[in-house]
């Protein structure tokens, strides 16, 4: 068999192919989890709202609605409530101040402002320090519960705060400590439908 000649046209053909494989393959794994990740997102997301207000007999996820935060974005609100009675507000919360970019939270707050409790839907904290605001690697964010931001500081106690901060982690907590507050500020503005 004769020794093919490597030619530029030959090395760029051979180039295109190898990237187009690659790019198909690619867009196909794509399409395939697609589907089965925001199906896993919302499912988490809804296990957030359970898990941050009291019982409910509605579907806070069909009566969602937004609502104009300070920084020109908008915050998603989800209405807890039995028998038609608002027992308390799910806020979905973000902010990128975090030490490894954003950290999407759940705050549920009673009617009168007051925290019941507060789940975190994603982050990318550091593993060890940071990701401690997860209910699953400590109770860390067990200090927001029973809390009404009119007269508990959100923020961590370097900064004038009522917050511990995670050891080794500040940055982390005070972004944490930011999207509790946004979700607050949120609220009193105009959350309590």
């Amino acid at each position: 068999m004769a020794k093919k000649e490597s030619t530029l046209i030959n090395m760029v053909i051979a180039l295109f192919v190898i990237t187009f494989v690659a790019s198909a393959s690619l867009g196909l794994v794509y399409q395939v989890t697609k589907e089965p990740i925001a199906v896993a997102r919302l499912a988490k997301k809804m296990e957030a709202i359970q898990n941050v207000v009291p019982e409910f007999n509605n579907q806070p996820g069909t009566e969602e609605y937004k609502v104009a935060a300070e920084n020109g974005d908008s915050l998603t609100f989800y209405p807890a409530k039995e028998d038609g009675k608002l027992v308390g507000t799910a806020v979905e919360s973000s902010t990128n101040l975090g030490f490894s970019g954003e950290i999407k939270i759940m705050v549920g707050f009673l009617p009168d402002g007051t925290i019941k409790d507060v789940a975190v839907l994603e982050h990318k904290e550091t593993p060890g320090l940071g990701d401690k605001m997860e209910r699953k690697k400590s109770d860390w964010s067990v200090q927001f519960q029973g809390k009404n931001p009119a007269n508990f500081k959100i923020a961590v106690k370097k900064d004038g705060g009522d917050v511990d901060a995670i050891t080794a982690s500040t940055i982390s907590s005070r972004a944490f400590c930011d999207a509790v507050e946004r979700a607050y500020k949120t609220f009193m503005k105009g959350g309590e439908k």
